[in-house]
């Protein structure tokens, strides 16, 4: 059993981002165990921090782009492959623009970085997560299949259209088979698309010093190519990054024919349902305990597990059979999303909550504590949502990295986004912000454990 990685220091380096042309400093910084791959646009008001997750994929053409709320970061998938290519678990890239410097177009200064900063094990246990049974895509110019494999394998065919440079290659990805065989490998388009992605507002960055172009037989580029089929294995690279994106490292046999990044995230996303299934199987049949098998309302825990386990929302009578939580310390109206380890929650703040009369009189602001508290409530629903945990109480332990930044008014929605990022036994740990109108106005990592209610 292995042992999750991060950064032993911090590392920088910068050039131009190849579909925008910006000039950009991107620096990659050690994380906690349990963090994943966070991105982080530190140009923006609040340096707002989007995780590297398929939920958070937003474009597919030419490159992959990830966004949450008005920040996005595109063109992710070399960084996310060299971080995936060396088995670094927790990190954040923090970038002053929309995207990370391209360098030669392959991954080669990534690399650099990561063995500039060293590789640090932490004490968390890394959790692959192995294909249980085949998947499969095919669109008119595509097709992708997962088997399951010991290890992480991919065989790739790719070519244009009209089949010219067809190349094949195959290889079990390994620290040292990325690097040596893949990491190098250089983004290539055909010359009739130029036309096509300077008119889309793409490639203002791109030149032969970061790409190499194919026009009919010829190959330009300012030096020879690096491997025999370099075409090829920079496809396998791009799959390795966009892969990346179901947030574990991954154990299967990938085949693919003509990949692209759209075919490479919606395979992610088939995954990441496969992930799912498992613990929906648990929460949709787990019998209910014995003494509480009807809840106030007439409704089955079971049913109100598989309505969470299913992603439905939940309306206040529900959210009080899940949460034992009452009036006035109740910090949750409605539950609006459940997705995997995620859910986002809302609380409607009126001029009638009693703590309005003492903080402060004419002045009225929502405690910070108490947006705290919301996180923590709103984090205890996703443990809370299995059967057998039905009725304990979700005891708020501790909170790190908190911020406030702004006040929350009467009339204001708190609309309440966590994401669970550790759950062992009773103890869990997740990562929770708040905002009103789509602004944050506070987070916090957060840490609490279920007990047993007193009869």
């Amino acid at each position: 059993m292995s042992q999750q990685q991060t950064l032993r220091q911090s590392v920088s380096y910068s050039g131009i981002g190849l579909h925008s042309g910006n000039r950009v400093t991107m620096t990659l910084l050690p994380a906690p165990p349990n963090t994943g791959i966070r991105f982080r646009r530190v140009d923006l008001d609040g340096k707002p921090e989007i995780e590297a997750r398929i939920e958070n994929v937003s474009q597919t053409n030419r490159s992959t782009t990830i966004a949450k709320g008005s920040a996005k970061v595109q063109t992710v998938e070399h960084i996310l492959a060299t971080m995936a290519g060396y088995g670094i678990d927790n990190a954040v890239v923090e970038v002053d623009a929309n995207e990370p410097p391209i360098g030669d177009g392959s991954a080669r200064e990534y690399c650099k970085m990561v063995e500039q900063g060293g590789i640090a094990l932490q004490a968390e246990v890394r959790e692959p997560y192995r294909i249980t049974e085949p998947l499969q895509i095919q669109t008119e110019d595509t097709l992708m299949s997962i088997f399951p494999h010991d290890r992480l394998k991919i065989s790739c065919t790719s070519s244009d259209k009209a089949g010219r440079f067809s190349q094949f290659y195959t290889v079990e990805i390994s620290p040292e088979t990325w690097k040596r065989e893949i990491s190098q490998a250089r983004t290539f388009c055909f010359f009739e698309e130029i036309e096509y992605l300077i008119k889309n507002g793409l490639i203002k960055g791109g030149s032969l010093e970061n790409a190499v172009v194919i026009r009919d037989d010829a190959v330009l580029t300012t030096e020879p190519l690096r491997y025999p089929e370099e075409f090829v294995r920079h496809k396998i690279l791009d799959i390795i990054g966009d892969l990346s994106l179901i947030g574990r490292p991954l154990c299967g046999h990938i085949i693919a024919v003509r990949p692209s990044h759209s075919a490479n995230c919606e395979l992610a996303r088939l995954i990441q349902a496969q992930m799912r299934k498992p613990l929906q199987t648990i929460q949709t049949f787990s019998p209910p305990p014995p003494a509480a098998e009807k809840t106030a309302g007439g409704m089955t825990i079971a049913e109100i597990s598989k309505m969470m386990a299913d992603g439905s929302s939940l309306d206040i009578v529900q959210v009080m059979k899940v949460l034992p939580h009452r009036y006035p310390f109740l910090m949750v109206d409605k539950v609006t999303r459940i997705d995997g380890n995620k859910i986002t929650a809302v609380k409607n703040v009126s001029v009638n909550e009693p703590y309005f009369l003492g903080h402060f009189p004419n002045h009225p602001i929502m405690p910070g504590v108490l947006q705290l508290e919301a996180i923590a409530q709103v984090a205890g629903i996703l443990m809370l949502r299995q059967a057998d945990n039905f009725g304990k109480l979700a005891y708020f332990m501790s909170a790190e990295s908190v911020k406030w930044r702004k006040p929350v008014r009467p009339g204001d929605s708190l609309v309440i986004e966590v994401e669970l990022t550790k759950s062992r036994g009773k103890i869990g740990k997740a990562r929770g912000v708040c905002s009103v109108d789509g602004e944050p106005v506070s987070e916090a990592d957060v840490t609490f454990m279920l007990i047993e209610r007193e009869a």
